[in-house]
């Protein structure tokens, strides 16, 4: 059988980048169970209420809902267990150094498979405030906005 290739997505967190303002990102394995994996490869996957915490120098990710595999049998993983990150010692020290300041968390943003392997990559966020989001939304609306003028114009439209 080939070896895979490139980068398949699976699930993507797009809220993290509304509610957190991102600091920094990684790249991490994953260590899975085979069912996890099968499940994975179905493209079944939810990143939305994760989170990952540092436990005694090994990163853990938590709430991360893979749903079972159908066809596994009394082998089945449980659907949101913690599951253990695989980074190097001075990632995990570097992260450890970060989250150590107040209100910063580790989130995953997206889950995917890179040359066959599953990775997750984590992102240092810091919360945003509701004034935050708003400001957001209306600087994208701006943007919006005005890419349209400009095309308007290209086209010849007057407005």
């Amino acid at each position: 059988m080939a070896k895979e290739q490139g980068r398949k997505l699976i699930a993507q967190n797009k809220k993290a980048r509304h509610d957190y303002h991102i600091e920094d990102t990684w790249e991490a394995g994953l260590v899975l169970v085979g069912t996890e994996v099968k499940s994975l490869r179905e493209g079944r996957a939810s990143l939305v209420d994760g989170f990952a915490e540092i436990d005694g120098g090994e990163v853990w990710l938590h709430a991360v809902h893979i749903p079972e595999y159908a066809q596994g049998t009394w082998t089945n993983h449980s659907a949101r267990r913690k599951r253990k990150l695989l980074l190097n010692r001075a990632e995990i020290s570097k992260m450890e150094r970060k989250i150590g300041d107040k209100g910063y968390t580790l989130i995953p943003l997206s889950l995917y498979f890179k040359d066959g392997r599953a990775k997750v990559e984590l992102a240092l966020a810091k919360g945003k405030k509701e004034y935050d989001k708003r400001h957001s939304l209306a600087e994208r609306q701006a943007t919006r906005e005005k890419e349209q003028a400009i095309g308007r114009r290209l086209k010849g439209y007057t407005d």
